[in-house]
């Protein structure tokens, strides 16, 4: 399969550089599969749409604040370090920029220059593993200089606001781990939800910690030659029950986002039964997998060639996705991680 069969125009002006003033606020494109209809609504509506008895599941993973700012101690050139996953408390696998600069051996400091991080080796390109100096752990560091990871679509990433700190998480964020929030649940108020459990709406949490891989664009040649990086998935027994209850009743599941969707569907079996789930996952989903476990999808709009583009037309299919695209965007929907949102039954 072709990754240009997912591609799309999408002008720059439509690409959301700040959150909707209130998170619920958002607009929702609503799409009927079955009729091939699409509904322009706004996000607070969700109760009005969802029936009494759906399940909705969410992700609870927290963004952690992976981004440090620095520079080289001896050139002095500024330099950006997003850390990715632990290797051991004081030495993490960082994407590195510029790379060329942060050779092995290379020293990096940050803030007043008394805290600092050593490059000790390439990874993957673009990629390095670093280890703090001068003891304490990775973890100390970005609490004390670390910000808000904003994708680098949205301007100001380098210097996200006082309000990312807030809006760049769910409101019922829990289990940290995330480098890049799960933005489908980022229009979800505390309000909102209540609103669905008096609906009758079950509400239900797991957690996958996201990677920066999840937004890697398909630059391989086929779909089918790429490969997803491993994210960790956290799936209790509980909620994998609640999940299996609400298929023999026939009650719709409803994933907040894909990386609940790929979550749900790493950890079912072939027949679609859930099992519980801790550890990683590496589920690719294009346009070809037969779904086992969710009825209905959450989410926002994507990036061209994106895998979490795939996995939508998957779900809906490739000309009634790309046409709701074209759609949204003559409609002046907000696009990507602040953007708008869709809801697909």
């Amino acid at each position: 399969m072709d990754p240009s069969l997912f591609d799309y125009h999408l002008p720059p002006e439509r690409i959301a550089q700040y959150p909707a003033e209130q998170r619920d606020a958002s607009r929702l494109l609503v799409g009927d599969r079955a009729g091939g209809r699409w509904e322009d609504r706004v996000f607070g509506e969700l109760p009005d749409l969802l029936r009494g008895g759906d399940l909705l599941v969410v992700n609870d993973s927290r963004v952690i604040p992976a981004r440090l700012l620095g520079h080289l101690e001896r050139e002095g050139a500024q330099v950006e370090l997003l850390f990715l996953r632990a290797i051991g408390p004081s030495r993490w696998e960082a994407l590195a920029r510029p790379g060329k600069r942060c050779r092995p051996g290379a020293v990096v400091r940050f803030g007043d220059g008394e805290a600092g991080a050593r490059v000790v080796a390439p990874a993957a390109p673009g990629r390095r593993i670093v280890e703090t100096q001068g003891g304490g752990s990775v973890r100390e560091l970005l609490e004390r200089y670390g910000v808000p990871p904003l994708p680098p679509y949205i301007a100001r990433h380098q210097k996200p606001g006082q309000e990312d700190w807030e809006r760049y998480q769910t409101v019922y964020a829990a289990h940290e781990g995330s480098v890049a929030a799960p933005t489908a649940g980022l229009h979800f108020t505390q309000a909102l939800l209540h609103r669905l459990r008096i609906r009758g709406v079950e509400v239900r949490t797991l957690t996958l910690h996201v990677g920066a891989g999840t937004f890697r664009p398909i630059r391989s040649a086929r779909v089918e030659a790429h490969r997803m990086e491993a994210e960790q998935v956290l799936i209790s027994a509980e909620v994998a029950d609640a999940v299996n209850q609400a298929k023999a009743e026939g009650r719709r599941v409803i994933a907040v986002g894909t990386t609940t969707c790929r979550a749900l569907e790493a950890a079912a079996d072939e027949r679609g039964t859930v099992r519980p789930m801790s550890g990683p996952t590496d589920l690719f989903i294009y346009p070809g997998y037969r779904f086992k476990v969710i009825d209905a999808l959450l989410t926002n709009f994507h990036l061209p060639r994106s895998s979490l583009l795939l996995l939508v037309c998957a779900f809906a299919g490739r000309e009634f996705i790309l046409g709701a695209y074209g759609r949204a965007v003559d409609a002046g929907y907000r696009f990507y991680s602040y953007g708008d949102a869709m809801l697909i039954v």
